[in-house]
């Protein structure tokens, strides 16, 4: 394994267009974890995904295609981006990654942000048969993303689970850090 990629979840309008704001890529746990992969030969590609703040699954999914998925590809979502791989690999029962990790995932569990059909699809239940997929979630996050990760739990059980209690939605303020040493140490399984 030598390629991760990373999708990264939906930023507030305001903050992303906002220039004292980091790019969504290179905020929270990003710039380490890349760090990290850097030191042990794994390249890391983050797409700056296009309108993320209001995202729309056709313009995502453009960009993701562009990149090459293979059987030894790991990929990792955060939030929106989580529920986009989510929503991909359901949707495409032909393509087998090595891994799938949804940090912190979201799938508008009763859409109400989202009015773009980003996130109108059905969850393969057939996915951990083709790739592993890894799930990590906190207790004290936002209420649909605890909902988001129990909806992913019920569809798919044979998934691996690492819940927490403290870790919010995985971000900078969230963690009090910009490490996530139980994403490296997942990735590097």
């Amino acid at each position: 394994m030598n390629q991760v990629i990373l999708i990264h979840g939906m930023p507030d309008k305001e903050d992303y267009f906002d220039p004292s704001f980091p790019r969504h890529t290179d905020a929270h746990w990003f710039p380490w974890i890349n760090e990290q992969f850097k030191t042990k030969g794994i390249s890391l590609i983050m797409p700056e995904m296009p309108e993320p703040y209001e995202p729309k699954y056709d313009l995502w999914k453009e960009v993701f295609e562009q990149m090459k998925i293979s059987s030894e590809t790991i990929l990792v979502g955060h939030s929106c981006g989580a529920g986009f791989l989510l929503r991909y690999f359901s949707e495409h029962p032909e393509l087998n990654p090595k891994k799938i990790i949804l940090v912190a995932p979201w799938i508008d569990p009763e859409p109400h942000e989202l009015d773009t059909g980003f996130f109108d699809f059905t969850i393969d239940s057939s996915l951990t048969n083709r790739t592993s997929l890894v799930v990590f979630y906190s207790t004290d996050d936002e209420e649909s993303c605890v909902k988001s990760a129990e909806i992913i739990l019920e569809a798919l059980p044979n998934a691996t689970y690492h819940k927490f209690d403290n870790k919010g939605h995985f971000t900078k303020g969230d963690l009090g850090t910009e490490e996530f040493p139980e994403l490296l140490e997942e990735v590097l399984k």
